[in-house]
């Protein structure tokens, strides 16, 4: 049976780049956040949605997509638009090997139901010097127009002040942290 690799990291860490360089199937959790007007969702200390709380997240429809592709090769996943904070369609995803990634900012967060369904073969945080992650994430978001500049600059000031709890929170949840090259080596040596 198929098994996952979680990916877990800080937003902006590499997690997206490291599973598209693998080349293997990817499951991208950040596709299973709630839309913007489902009903209790979190607000930040910025007055928007807190995209970085759980809460703002459907983790048993992610963890029904890893059984899924890990039991039957194939799921259905919404795709979701961080620039109008909502889903806009559905997509099917493949399997196209033994093993495949699920990765996103709460990837820590299926480490233990992975693990107790019997399903998850590694589980990794990326790890990066925090201005790294800044500018990258920053690059990104600008580049993808996910919301006004201002709004990107200042959150991700407080995403790079949160960056060891994140990265402290994976190690205890079970990942091993390794830099994105690391973790390619490491991913690329196993079978």
């Amino acid at each position: 049976m198929p098994h996952v690799v979680i990916l877990a990291g800080p937003s902006g860490s590499g997690k997206s780049h490291l599973a598209e360089r693998l080349g293997w199937t990817v499951l991208r959790l950040d596709d299973f956040y709630h839309d913007h007007d489902h009903p209790g969702l979190p607000l930040s200390t910025l007055g928007i949605v807190d995209w970085d709380d759980v809460r703002s997240w459907n983790l048993e429809a992610a963890m029904t997509a890893i059984e899924e592709l890990c039991r039957h090769g194939r799921t259905q996943v919404p795709v979701y638009d961080i620039s109008v904070s909502q889903a806009v369609g559905t997509h099917e995803v493949v399997l196209n090997g033994d093993r495949f990634i699920a990765e996103g900012l709460f990837a820590t967060d299926m480490v233990a139901p992975c693990r107790e369904a019997g399903v998850l073969d590694a589980a990794i945080c990326l790890t990066r010097p925090r201005p790294v992650v800044f500018w990258l994430r920053l690059v990104r978001d600008l580049h993808e127009s996910r919301k006004p500049p201002m709004t990107l600059v200042r959150r991700g000031w407080r995403l790079m002040r949160d960056q060891p709890r994140v990265i402290a929170e994976a190690v205890a949840a079970g990942c091993v942290p390794m830099h994105p090259r690391r973790a390619y080596r490491f991913l690329t040596s196993r079978r």
